[in-house]
């Protein structure tokens, strides 16, 4: 069971309810329902949360891995949740929980007897990874890239850099940064585009072996731990409907990770045609018109049947049809393609692109 919530309808008896004052609402105002249904107490706002995420850690026998990154962070650590496994009784990261909230959740919530702790660790402002890594205070640190993701808060891509490598600089252990890893061993790797193609995900995949490797991991034991990876969300998640398949990776999108979705996708069997449906991409500030129209070049470059387009940025790009929201698409989306058809839907969550596929 958890040991600590902040979301009231949660709280079980025994837990701590986590009462933090919101844009929308305010934690405080929950608390007496917290406490009715069992709560053993309350942690006060976002310095008390990370003060007792970072006590909690420091009692945990359990070595730290974060992982950051421009792109892949998720991959990576469900990659490395995998292959840790194997190892010892591992915690990590649930779902997209990376930021000052989720962060210090993660850390409570780690079990006291967990071998590893797997963090994943996000930022859109400088500053981010500096105070996460305050609270994990990291064994182990991992970056799987530095692309152009929220370049719009940064300013430039060295500044990227700059905030992304003081998870290195954090780590007790050792860091591995970009390109710092080793190709995946061949039968490794083939095992990996089993369950999950595209060049970018090789590299994800060798990130995280190369830390595990570290800790005693083989190739044998890395093979059959993959029989149990899996993605969470709507990252690369397989929808077939009436015969045509959708690759729904709608949980997020910058310019580095639609690249990388669309060459993975270029590379896969299918029996009819390939659609590249492409969305909005948000917070790349005054670039946005122009790495938008760099993602629809590299699109145009593939051989798709067609790319089409989705939303106000995307839809002055150059694609074979262009719509200016969701509900245009979902209104012709059944009519467009047959079956043997493979569709890949890609943009930043705040789409909802994903929506046309319904539940």
């Amino acid at each position: 069971m958890p040991r600590v919530t902040f979301d009231s309808r949660a709280v079980k008896p025994g837990m701590l309810f986590i009462a933090l004052k919101g844009e929308k609402s305010d934690g405080h105002d929950y608390i007496p329902q917290a406490l009715a249904a069992g709560a053993a107490g309350v942690i006060d706002g976002y310095a008390e949360l990370d003060r007792a995420a970072r006590d909690w850690r420091r009692t945990l026998k359990a070595t730290v891995i974060g992982v950051t990154g421009s792109a892949g962070k998720t991959t990576t650590k469900e990659f490395l949740r995998t292959f840790f496994s194997a190892l010892g009784k591992t915690a990590a990261t649930e779902g997209n929980f990376n930021n000052h909230i989720g962060l210090p959740v993660t850390i409570l919530n780690c079990p006291a007897d967990a071998d590893f702790l797997i963090v994943e660790m996000g930022t859109n402002h400088p500053g981010e990874i500096a105070h996460l890594c305050s609270v994990a205070e990291p064994d182990v640190g991992l970056i799987t890239n530095i692309g152009t993701a929220h370049i719009g808060n940064f300013g430039s891509r060295e500044a990227i850099a700059r905030e992304k490598g003081v998870i290195l600089t954090a780590a007790k252990k050792f860091g591995i940064g970009p390109g710092a890893d080793a190709a995946l061993p061949p039968r490794l790797a083939e095992a990996v585009a089993a369950v999950l193609p595209g060049a970018h995900n090789q590299a994800n995949a060798a990130l995280a072996f190369a830390a595990a490797a570290r800790f005693g991991l083989t190739e044998d034991a890395a093979i059959a731990a993959l029989a149990h990876f899996a993605l969470p969300d709507a990252r690369w998640r397989r929808v077939e409907k009436n015969g045509v398949l959708f690759i729904d990776d709608t949980y997020n999108a910058n310019p580095d990770a639609m690249v990388a979705a669309l060459d993975a996708f270029a590379s896969m069997p299918c029996k009819g045609r390939k659609i590249a449906i492409l969305g909005d991409m948000f917070e790349l500030g005054e670039r946005a018109a122009e790495l938008h129209a760099k993602v629809f070049d590299h699109a145009a470059g593939l051989g798709f049947a067609e790319v089409i387009a989705v939303g106000e940025t995307a839809s002055t790009c150059r694609a074979d049809a262009s719509f200016r929201t969701v509900a245009e698409l979902a209104a012709v989306l059944a009519d467009r393609f047959a079956p043997g058809d493979a569709v890949l839907l890609k943009a930043s969550h705040g789409l909802h692109l994903g929506d046309v596929l319904g539940q």
